[in-house]
């Protein structure tokens, strides 16, 4: 593990080599320990042949954001938009924040090519700029802390902020939208986005397939955890463990670990989601623990990084939940929802017979229309 000024470094290092190889200045943020949030470092325009169909212009990003621990971090992404001219006062943003693909470098959209599937691609045709943000770690140095739900929301955040310097054509009115992890990082999002960005003109939030309440189930994990019918809850919280191990080498996550346990986390910090599931098939979460996870530190620290705020939306709000999701189950969003209702928030909830990736078409009339409202 290396240290919170190692990492720094070590970014700020990365940062400096890839405007070196660009034949670009190197600005004051690359060489300082941290540009302020949605400092642009690098932008790279994306050429007419290797953009998606359908996208009529593109920029690659490397931006500053808050990463772990609320030190500066640096973040990936992409600014995609649709064809024609910019409407009056620019193009409405949509910060899409991606669901599950892993926590190695090689996973991250900007990497793989994977920005535009028919979900996104929709929301381009409706006449709305995209900016796509590949989270903290992923794409840059360091692991991703996956489901750290601060982080991931600070990366949403300040995508929009790095695109809007790169593309004036961008207007400062947005709306957060997130699938699985993505919904995850959009609810965090929309609980801090008027505070950490007031510059910003935030509108509105779409969450769907989001998981909530895993905090609340980590003291349950240990040696004895018992088999869940979920898929993919293994290679979930291995992801989990290993972005906390690296983002808090003070919590000493191996020590809970079985050998086994071990030698999983380090293997899936280089896998993507595709690969990782074959290889953990029939591995459970118990055979990973040695202990459970009961230290105070460790759950106030799970606390931070998965809870789902319950109060602080002050924008509109949608929930989207597939009924058959075998991925994020129905019960832990019906106490998100409840817990959120009980504290006096506005929101939209929306059930859909899907399961968990289908959850994003079957909501697509309700959420283009709420969206819509959104922007006036």
């Amino acid at each position: 593990m290396t240290s919170s000024l190692g990492r720094r470094t070590g970014m700020v290092l990365a940062a400096a080599l890839a405007l070196s190889l660009l034949g670009a200045p190197t600005p004051a943020a690359a060489q300082t320990a941290g540009g302020d949030p949605g400092a642009v470092v690098v932008a790279t325009p994306v050429a007419p042949d290797a953009r998606p169909p359908g996208v009529a212009d593109a920029t690659y990003v490397t931006y500053w954001t808050t990463g772990p621990m609320n030190e500066p971090a640096l973040s990936t992404g992409a600014v995609l938009l649709p064809p024609g001219a910019a409407p009056p006062g620019g193009w409405p943003v949509v910060s899409w924040a991606h669901g599950t693909v892993g926590i190695a470098d090689a996973c991250a959209p900007t990497v793989t090519g994977k920005l535009v599937g028919p979900y996104v691609q929709y929301w381009l045709d409706q006449g709305y700029a995209v900016v796509a943000t590949d989270y903290v770690g992923l794409g840059t140095p360091g692991v991703h802390p996956y489901l750290d739900g601060p982080t991931e929301a600070h990366s949403v955040i300040d995508m929009v902020r790095a695109a809007r310097t790169v593309t004036p054509s961008l207007s400062n009115r947005w709306v957060a939208l997130g699938q699985s992890q993505g919904g995850h990082a959009a609810l965090v999002a929309a609980s801090m986005a008027t505070t950490y960005a007031p510059d910003l003109d935030f509108r509105g939030t779409v969450a769907t397939g989001a998981p909530s309440n895993l905090e609340n189930l980590a003291p349950l994990v240990g040696p004895g955890f018992p088999e869940v019918p979920l898929t993919g809850s293994t290679v979930f919280v291995a992801y989990a463990l290993a972005g906390l191990r690296a983002s808090r080498p003070d919590l000493d996550i191996d020590s809970y670990l079985t050998p086994l346990g071990v030698d999983v986390l380090n293997r899936v910090e280089s896998l993507c989601y595709e690969e990782a599931a074959p290889q953990l098939d029939g591995i459970s979460i118990g055979q990973l623990m040695s202990r459970p996870l009961g230290d105070p530190a460790v759950l106030a620290a799970l606390r931070t990084t998965l809870g789902v705020p319950v109060r602080g939306y002050d924008r509109p709000l949608f929930i989207g939940q597939g009924l058959f999701d075998d991925v994020v189950p129905i019960p832990l969003t019906w106490k998100l929802t409840s817990d959120l209702a009980a504290n006096g928030q506005q929101f939209v909830f929306r059930t859909y017979p899907t399961g968990h990736l289908y959850t994003m078409p079957a909501s697509l009339p309700d959420t283009s229309a709420f969206v819509r409202s959104l922007f006036g």
